[in-house]
């Protein structure tokens, strides 16, 4: 039986990174995976979505090419090679990631795993073990009662992202970033999108602005949003959904349907029960080292439930591989994790709303600035959405910040490291930033905290 320090189950971004990070420690370690290296993240989730929602973006923008004194014509989509070149992209990355492996020393054992003792995996056939198991295997699509997707009429977000046929017409089953980000990119393709939340925003949780700001700009795109509205049933045979709505139920037809309502955990099969650890509705519940109630077996990622995140896994990867190799090391802070949501106009965020600050019972301070008010937003014609900094009252940490609008999700690393240093906003509003750049918008929020705005 081969033996290791460290045995990894599962390679996508928390267990690629976590087996790298303890390779480079100098442990001895094997991933076992049972499909491509990246798993759902680098395969089937952010990198060949973001594939797609570029060639969307710059579809857009095509058409749109005659307000900047652009004349284009005969512009069409070839949704199929759209498609196609994502699933390059993501086959790419994936080799890029057995490359690491091979560089850092790393055995990758392509099989499916199952616990067997506290220090043994069978990996297929074979039998392996090791002194510590670190479980990674995050989590799936899921269906919802009624709604079970087929491949077909009722899509996932990997079926939508294999699909090579632009449908005439799609229901969104959910509000979340899945959901928004796949209403974006088939009615830029030209779809009739209807997106149905049981909530009462889209982006449940996220800043009640910037969901509205959302809403509305889903709305001049020509998509249709239907919020506080649960799924009530679906008519394969007839192609309709029924929804709940202002006390009454309406029928939605379309050519496909996406279910974009969530995921659940990976760990049925996995035998961790019989070694001791626990779960908590199919989760693995850890300490604050990621240690299971098994000793030797520690869990990262979406697997132990969070934000479900690609870059919190790979946070908690790097953390849980320094600890197993015997480092003190802190886990990542939850209120210091960016999200990023990548339709048009795109949403970031970092840190706590306006709305959950005050549930905590922190007095704050908080600032919007428009992109309207802008240079370089104005001048690259993108002014749709703002900037909105929230600060703590009595120091003025800023403690959270809510950007909707175009290149949020590079804006929102400034805030990111601002909350790693605990800046204030009168230290940001203090920090020169170049001109004209969208990174005045954060600036411009900081001043306006201080009563010091310029531009606005």
């Amino acid at each position: 039986m081969k033996n290791f320090d460290l045995i990894v189950i599962g390679a996508g971004p928390g267990g690629y990174v976590a087996a790298i990070r303890a390779a480079q420690l100098g442990l001895r370690v094997a991933v076992v995976e049972r499909d491509r290296p990246g798993g759902v993240c680098v395969n089937w989730g952010c990198i060949p979505s973001k594939a797609i929602l570029k060639s969307a973006g710059l579809y857009q923008e095509m058409k749109e090419a005659a307000a900047y004194g652009i004349v284009v014509k005969g512009l069409s989509v070839d949704y199929r090679e759209v498609i196609r070149r994502s699933r390059k992209v993501a086959e790419r990355m994936s080799k890029g990631v057995g490359f690491l492996f091979r560089k850092n020393k790393v055995e990758l054992i392509a099989a499916n795993a199952v616990v067997t003792s506290p220090t043994t995996v069978r990996a297929g056939e074979e039998e392996i073990g090791a002194e510590k198991i670190l479980v990674a295997v995050g989590t799936a699509v899921r269906g919802l009662p009624g709604i079970e997707p087929d491949g077909k009429t009722v899509l996932t977000s990997d079926d939508a992202l294999a699909q090579e046929e632009m449908p005439g017409s799609v229901v969104v089953l959910g509000g979340g970033a899945v959901g928004v980000e796949f209403a974006y990119i088939y009615r830029t393709f030209g779809a009739e999108v209807t997106v149905v939340e049981m909530e009462d925003q889209l982006l449940p949780r996220t800043d009640r602005e910037v969901a509205k700001e959302l809403e509305k700009s889903f709305r001049k795109q020509g998509i249709r949003v239907m919020t506080g509205a649960p799924a009530k049933g679906l008519d394969k045979a007839a192609g309709t959904l029924t929804v709940a709505t202002g006390g009454k139920e309406e029928k939605l037809p379309a050519e496909k349907f996406l279910v974009a309502v969530g995921r659940k955990p990976l760990t049925e099969g996995l035998g961790l029960e019989a070694c001791g650890v626990k779960l908590g509705k199919g989760y693995i519940e850890v300490d604050g080292s990621f240690r299971t109630a098994c000793p030797s077996i520690y869990a990262i990622g979406d697997i132990i439930g969070g934000m479900l995140l690609a870059h919190e896994a790979s946070a908690e990867g790097v953390a849980a591989a320094e600890i197993i190799a015997g480092h003190e090391t802190r886990p990542p802070d939850r209120d210091k994790i960016p999200a990023c949501v990548f339709c048009q106009p795109e949403v970031a965020t970092v840190g706590l709303s306006e709305e959950e600050a005050k549930k905590r019972g922190i007095p704050v301070q908080v600032a919007k600035f428009p992109f309207t008010a802008l240079g370089r937003a104005v001048a690259s014609g993108h002014t749709e959405g703002f900037v909105k900094m929230v600060a703590e009252e009595r120091y003025g940490e800023v403690i959270g910040c809510h950007i909707i609008g175009h290149g949020a999700s590079d804006l929102i690393a400034e805030i990111g490291l601002a909350r790693t240093l605990e800046a204030t906003f009168h230290e940001i509003g203090r920090t020169v930033h170049a001109h004209p750049t969208l990174p005045e918008a954060i600036r411009e929020a900081a001043l306006m905290l201080g009563g010091e705005a310029i531009d606005i």
